[in-house]
């Protein structure tokens, strides 16, 4: 706006907002951001957020969609149920299905002794001995479409307390390195913030702990399945 030095452009501008601020009842700001188009999975994401489930978009149904989307970095941060939203609350409720047996189809093998699996396709690990489970399953945070974590049996070959990123000049804590520069390390953001990563396997900082202690050089880990949009 430049700078205001009449008080009646500023006040014109703030009878231009409160109308459309009590018409929806939130702040200016949220009113200029939020969207009145229903989105293509309006309907599931109604139901996932708990709200009533008509397939038509609210203010009411705006605000807890974009507070969905605030909280895990999802943009444009408008409150629309598109297919990023939606593949992410997708990916939720598989994570959750999961429970405490998310090697249930044996996908990752039980014959290494101590292993850390990485399911791209739920975005999830967990690490096992043999068939026991030891620690998780816990959401993580995989590769982006075009650097995406690489599939197959590795193994962790370097561990790095507080790595520094070269490439990405970040701090990588806890990291421990089982590919090229694919490592598992913890992360700041959001398990749920699309796109991902650059190929590391980001993690909680709780979590990427743990594996720091449950883990060593040598060990196995096994990457397999598909992340959603890639």
């Amino acid at each position: 706006m430049g700078h205001i030095r009449r008080g009646t452009v500023a006040a014109g501008i703030a009878a231009l907002v409160v109308p459309v601020t009590v018409a929806i009842g939130s702040t200016p700001a949220q009113a200029a951001s939020c969207t009145t188009s229903t989105g293509p999975y309006q309907k599931q994401v109604e139901k996932f957020l708990g709200r009533p489930v008509d397939g038509r978009q609210s203010a009411a149904d705006c605000q807890a969609i974009r507070s969905f989307q605030a909280k895990h970095g999802i943009t444009p941060t408008i409150g629309y149920a598109g297919p990023v939203t939606w593949r992410t609350m997708s990916t939720m409720l598989a994570q959750k299905a999961a429970g405490t047996n998310p090697n249930k189809a044996g996908t990752c093998p039980v014959n290494k002794g101590r292993i850390a699996c990485v399911d791209l396709t739920r975005q999830l690990s967990w690490i096992q001995d043999g068939k026991t489970l030891k620690y998780g399953p816990v959401p993580v945070r995989t590769g982006k479409n075009g650097t995406e974590t690489r599939t197959g049996a590795k193994k962790i070959y370097y561990r790095s307390l507080n790595h520094w990123s070269t490439i990405y000049k970040v701090w990588m804590p806890h990291s421990q390195f089982f590919d090229g520069g694919q490592a598992f390390h913890a992360t700041s953001k959001s398990m749920w913030n699309p796109p991902g990563s650059g190929g590391c396997v980001n993690m909680r900082p709780a979590d990427a702990k743990a594996y720091w202690n449950l883990l060593k050089n040598g060990d196995d880990v096994f990457v397999y399945g598909r992340k959603p949009g890639t």
